[in-house]
């Protein structure tokens, strides 16, 4: 029962799906944050099925590819880009950390955080248009998602948080042993059913996804000191790209093979 209820606090605060009525209970939030990676099970699936529905009626194929672009932004309810907008404006502002700090608080929108936006856009883009060209393993969409909220929760319980994040540092306390196995054996199951399902394809982009986040994470660890809720959406939202041009790599060399 208290599983449940965090992971539906998850549900309530991670994820755009409309819900019937809101808990909240901070004895919970750390069941809340080992839930993530079901909540990217289910956001995942979402993701998969839409491409799924909009390659049946042969849709123009960047008409899919823009679609499919957007929709993990929209069912996560634009959090993790409202993080990676912030970050991307502090970070490369390139001032002292005290500035930096203003400027991830700052709620208006700098044009480093556009240049990024579309940076990611263009990126997410051509990466999407060569997978649901190709229409290979559009599953390991649901790895994707699901390993880097696995990053995401492993940083909140592990990582010092910035003394101006009382929200982050909150959603790490209380975790026990029991959080922290459950997390790892949601990824480790993860990427093997990844890798029964596409092979070596489901290992590199499980690699990928993992290796952007954690490269992304330490970046911004080292920058300001500490991990806040922005912090982790910029490093969620890299994971996620860098797993989606693992994979549109991997696709576009095999047709070349191939061919």
């Amino acid at each position: 029962m208290r599983f449940i209820r965090g992971f539906y606090m998850a549900l309530g605060m991670f994820c755009a799906i409309p819900l019937p009525f809101h808990i909240w209970d901070e004895k919970l939030t750390a069941i809340m944050v080992s839930s993530l990676p079901v909540v990217g099970l289910i956001l995942g699936a979402i993701w998969w099925g839409a491409g799924l529905l909009l390659l049946a009626p042969n849709f123009p194929l960047i008409m899919v590819a823009a679609l499919m672009t957007v929709v993990p932004f929209f069912t996560a309810g634009f959090i993790h880009l409202d993080g990676y907008m912030d970050t991307s404006d502090a970070r490369l502002s390139r001032r002292p950390l005290e500035e930096k700090l203003r400027i991830l608080k700052d709620p208006n929108v700098g044009a480093f955080a556009v240049v990024m936006l579309v940076i990611l856009f263009l990126l997410q883009f051509a990466a999407m248009y060569t997978i649901v060209e190709n229409g290979r393993f559009l599953a390991l969409l649901i790895t994707i998602c699901v390993l880097s909220r696995a990053c995401s929760a492993f940083s909140i319980f592990f990582l010092r948080h910035m003394p101006i994040s009382n929200y982050s540092a909150m959603l790490g306390q209380n975790a026990g042993t029991g959080n922290k196995v459950f997390i790892i054996f949601i990824a480790i199951g993860a990427v093997a059913l990844s890798y029964v399902y596409a092979g070596t394809f489901g290992l590199i982009v499980s690699v990928a996804v993992i290796v952007g986040y954690g490269a992304a994470i330490r970046i911004v660890y080292k920058d300001f000191n500490g991990i806040s809720g922005d912090l982790l959406g910029y490093a969620l939202v890299i994971g996620e790209v860098c797993g989606l041009i693992a994979l549109a790599l991997l696709q576009g060399l095999e047709m070349r093979i191939w061919f």
